[in-house]
């Protein structure tokens, strides 16, 4: 997607006296002069609003009255500002009893809204942690990603699941705690697998007493918070001690563990004595794109890294990018106690306030100038710049692939935006829809839609009238959203996966809605639906087109048509299990959401609660002896 910037016009204002300036300018300066009279000297929130009442630009200000009035003074500001005060129609304030509360709320307004003229954090997933749930006599070490629990400890963040799955699986080699799940653990009779390769220590039948059990689960937390030299040390006094007292084959066991620990330890070279628990973040800025990349450090121990790609930076100074990503990467993240930054930023030290309150503790932003943290930073450095490099470079392909695609279609421009529909179902039962969306950047996730199909004039498994609803429904919002089309919202060219027929039934559907200036392709499958054997339908051409099987763009248009499939595939599947999670529990009498709720956090599947025993049952919350009979003899036909 181009920068938006370069969508929005840019009147000739000359850097120089008020006077001289475009009316236009002069219009949006009066306006913001108008409200400067109501505004206090108080910290708080601006919005700047468009004629439609979209959020132009959110700012924060120690004083909103003397913050405000700059922006009075267009020939003082940039020329992405100056864009900004042009389309400005209106403005709201919100006033709050601190500079630190006005960050906080800037930041969420930013997420929120996403105004097109502040510079936003555009990937915001969240980390994988490594969780250990105490509440239980035999706690099970997992991946996990959302809402933290009370009395589950958490482990991270990591930057990927791979770096989890890697330090799960070192951990297990030093520390056989279980992995399973509870509905597997609470129905074993004998050792699993995982028992006989030494990964596990089987408690599920009673292999391990709760007490060592327990030492083995304070083990894996101070290795997981970075002492394993502690329990490496510790480890070594056991296995003395039961060399001593002549149990030779706990003293093998230990001495096994010991070697584990070491081969992990071992391959810790990309760890660090300098840091304890840190975040290195640091900038790159090259041909208008920037990145930002992030190292996350804990104990000691590294747990990867990120890029990101804050959009809107093009006419933004380094320390404005920072800083803006600082304050919307935190806005609902703990930050560690200490913040390694690779450009002094301008609010250092309001922002460790409004970070030191968030976590309540202490969070430090510092710039080092030398030493081991300063090599920290410029491995960051490095990696953000190689990373910024290899992502300009795929853009620099995917443009070309996209002006390919405009010269076969004939547009004036190359399109900025593709999009392709698939559907998914077995038998009609659980159809979906999907849109999948790509840009000059790759694939657009922001931009993938996903529809139920619900109509009751849609028969089950009719492919033809499920993409014409998909397609209806689709157009009929995005008409109704952005009529003028004055948005990126919609798609410069549409692929329909399938022939001549598919293609005039998407037509039909356009022109019921009115749409009359909306590029269709056909994208129809090969003889014995080879891949590298497509055609391309083009409206108004007798005569389909078929590309060379070496032809980029073919492959191009092929990974739009996988990712689309993959992608239905992916949503079928979860309504699919969703839906018979539901059915099986809701048919249980007594059953509402919040024991359903329950009995899935504990057994993991409807399955697992089919196949729990009485006792198991009753330990569930809000699950009485009555009511877990009720459920065993309702899965057992009692």
């Amino acid at each position: 997607m181009p920068d938006v910037d370069s969508q929005l016009p840019v009147p000739d204002v000359p850097p120089v006296l008020l006077e001289d300036a475009d009316p236009a300018i002069l219009k949006g300066a009066d306006l913001i002069r108008r409200e400067i009279a109501r505004l206090p000297n108080a910290p708080g929130v601006y919005r700047m609003l468009d004629e439609k009442g979209a959020a132009l630009y959110v700012g924060k200000a120690k004083s909103l009255k003397k913050r405000v009035v700059a922006y009075t003074r267009p020939e003082q500001c940039s020329a992405r500002i100056r864009r900004m005060i042009v389309l400005t129609r209106a403005m709201e304030f919100v006033t709050t009893h601190t500079e630190v509360e006005a960050l906080l709320l800037e930041a969420n307004m930013i997420k929120q809204l996403r105004p097109h003229f502040n510079i936003l954090l555009r990937d915001d997933k969240s980390f994988p942690f490594i969780a250990i749930d105490t509440r239980q006599d035999f706690p099970q070490i997992r991946k996990h990603r959302g809402t933290r629990l009370k009395g589950v400890d958490y482990f991270g963040p990591f930057a990927s699941s791979g770096a989890v799955d890697q330090t799960l699986k070192a951990v297990r080699r030093a520390f056989p705690l279980r992995s399973c799940k509870d509905s597997i653990f609470h129905n074993r009779s004998r050792p699993c697998l995982e028992h006989q390769i030494k990964r596990c220590s089987a408690p599920c039948v009673g292999r391990i007493s709760k007490e060592d059990y327990a030492g083995l689960v304070g083990e894996v937390k101070l290795f997981l918070a970075g002492r394993s030299r502690e329990v490496q040390a510790r480890l070594e006094g056991e296995m003395t001690e039961a060399a001593e007292a002549m149990a030779f084959e706990r003293a093998a066991a230990i001495r096994d563990r010991i070697k584990a620990l070491a081969h992990v330890t071992a391959h810790q070279g990309i760890n660090t004595e300098s840091v304890d628990d840190a975040d290195v973040v640091a900038l790159a800025v090259e041909g208008g794109a920037a990145c930002v990349q992030v190292f996350f450090y804990r104990g000691g121990r590294n747990n990867g890294n990120r890029p990101y790609y804050p959009a809107h930076t093009k006419d933004a100074e380094p320390a404005e990018i920072l800083e803006a990503f600082l304050a919307q990467f935190y806005a609902d993240r703990v930050a560690p106690p200490l913040l390694l930054l690779s450009e002094e930023v301008p609010s250092r030290e309001l922002l460790a306030e409004a970070f030191s309150f968030h976590a309540k503790r202490k969070v430090e932003l510092a710039t080092p100038k030398r030493g081991d943290k300063l090599k920290l930073v410029e491995l960051a450095r490095t990696n953000a710049r190689q990373a910024l490099a290899r992502r300009l470079a795929e853009e620099g392909a995917q443009s070309r692939l996209l002006e390919a695609l405009g010269n076969l279609l004939g547009t004036d421009e190359p399109p900025r935006s593709v999009e392709i529909y698939d559907n998914s179902h077995i038998q009609g039962s659980d159809a979906v829809g999907v849109c999948v969306r790509a840009t000059a950047q790759g694939f657009d996730k922001s931009g993938y839609r996903t529809f139920n199909i619900k109509s009751p004039e849609t028969r089950p498994g009719d492919d033809f009238a499920m993409m014409r609803e998909v397609f209806g429904r689709r157009f009929a919002r995005l008409q109704k959203e952005d009529p003028e089309r004055a948005t990126p919202a919609w798609p410069d060219v549409v692929l329909i996966d399938g022939g001549a027929g598919q293609l005039h039934a998407a037509r039909a559907v356009l022109d019921e809605l009115g749409i009359e200036e909306q590029c269709l392709v056909g994208v129809s499958k090969g003889p014995d639906r080879d891949a590298g054997r497509e055609k391309l339908h083009l409206e108004g051409r007798e005569e389909p087109i078929a590309l060379e099987q070496r032809d980029p763009l073919l492959y191009f248009i092929q990974r739009l048509r996988d990712e689309a499939h993959r992608f239905a595939i992916t949503t079928h599947r979860g309504r699919r299990g969703r839906r018979t999670e539901r059915s099986a529990l809701d048919s249980v009498p007594g059953i509402g959401p919040r024991r359903k709720k329950a009995l899935l956090a504990r057994f993991g599947s409807a399955r697992g609660v089919a196949e729990a025993g009485i006792q198991d049952l009753e330990q569930v919350d809000g699950v009485s002896a009555a009511m877990a009979r009720t459920i065993y003899d309702h899965f057992r036909g009692g």
